[in-house]
C-alpha cells in the first residue's frame, strides 16, 4: 500500500522538472522501502521464521508487480509513451527490487 501512495505522489511530479531517470530511481527506491515494510510487518507479526519471510517476500513481489504495472499503464495512458517504450522501464522498476528481495531472502533470511 505504501508503494501505491508513493507511486501516486511520484506521478504528480512534473517529469520535466525531475527528469525521467530521477523519477525511475525514486520509484525503484520506493520498491526497496515497500520490501522493507513487508519484512518489518512479517517480523513483528510472526517473528523471524523462514515461512513468514517467504510469505513477506512473495507478497512484496506480487504487490510490486502491480505497482510497476500501474506505473507502466500511467506512462502509456497519461504521458503518451507507447508500450514498447514503457516496457524496458517496467522491467527495470519491477525486476531490480524483486530480484534483490528474492536473492537476499534466499541467501540471508
Amino acid at each position: 500500500m505504501v508503494g501505491c501512495v508513493v507511486l501516486v505522489w511520484l506521478t504528480d511530479l512534473k517529469i520535466g522538472h525531475y527528469g525521467g531517470g530521477m523519477r525511475t530511481a525514486l520509484i525503484i527506491l520506493a520498491g526497496f522501502v515497500v520490501w522493507g515494510a513487508c519484512l518489518g510487518i512479517a517480523k513483528i507479526s510472526a517473528g523471524v521464521s523462514a515461512s513468514s519471510m517467504n510469505l513477506a517476500t512473495g507478497i512484496f513481489v506480487v504487490v510490486w508487480f502491480v505497482v510497476a504495472g500501474v506505473n507502466m499503464w500511467m506512462g502509456v495512458t497519461k504521458a503518451g509513451y507507447s508500450v514498447r517504450e514503457e516496457l524496458p522501464i517496467f522491467l527495470v522498476i519491477f525486476l531490480l527490487p524483486a530480484i534483490v528481495a528474492v536473492v537476499v531472502k534466499w541467501k540471508f533470511l
